[in-house]
């Protein structure tokens, strides 16, 4: 028996300084992720977690996990399991850190929102098989982002 496409998202939050935006941070992530349902395979249950965290937690993160000592703005984690019964079930955890991107958007004036719906989506492009591991898949990853951004009224990011 296959289950039918499951994509459900909860919003944690582990750092003070994300509490005034929570609410419009939930609303980006909800529409987000329901613009971009076509990305997601059929047959599979998606359970993400965004976590907006501090520069302290997901430094640790990255460097426990990808031998980085430094912070990022936003890390992916994807777990996969195949069940015969209820078939492949991703757990997917996104951390995001308040500090580096308030350091990124007031570098290149833009809004905090828009920057965190970019991050969000290049991170829903990883669940989903996108990566940046060279040229062609860093070009073809970019396209999508800009193209899913533009739907959203967001300039493109890498002209910046």
């Amino acid at each position: 028996m296959r289950m039918k496409k499951t994509l459900k998202i909860d919003f944690f939050s582990n750092s003070k300084k994300w509490s005034r935006r929570l609410p419009k941070i939930k609303k980006i992530g909800l529409m987000t992720l329901k613009s971009m349902s076509s990305y997601f395979k059929k047959n599979h249950q998606h359970y993400i977690n965004l976590i907006l965290s501090d520069k302290e937690k997901v430094s640790k993160l990255n460097s426990k996990y990808n031998k980085k000592y430094k912070d990022t703005d936003v890390l992916t984690f994807v777990t996969k399991i195949s069940n015969k019964e209820l078939g492949k079930i991703l757990y997917c955890d996104i951390f995001f850190s308040i500090d580096t991107i308030e350091s990124f958007i007031k570098k290149n004036d833009i809004t905090l929102y828009d920057h965190f719906n970019h991050l969000l989506i290049h991170s829903l492009l990883h669940i989903n098989g996108y990566d940046h591991k060279n040229l062609t898949h860093f070009n073809k990853m970019k396209k999508e982002e800009i193209k899913i951004l533009k739907k959203f009224n967001i300039s493109d990011p890498y002209k910046i």
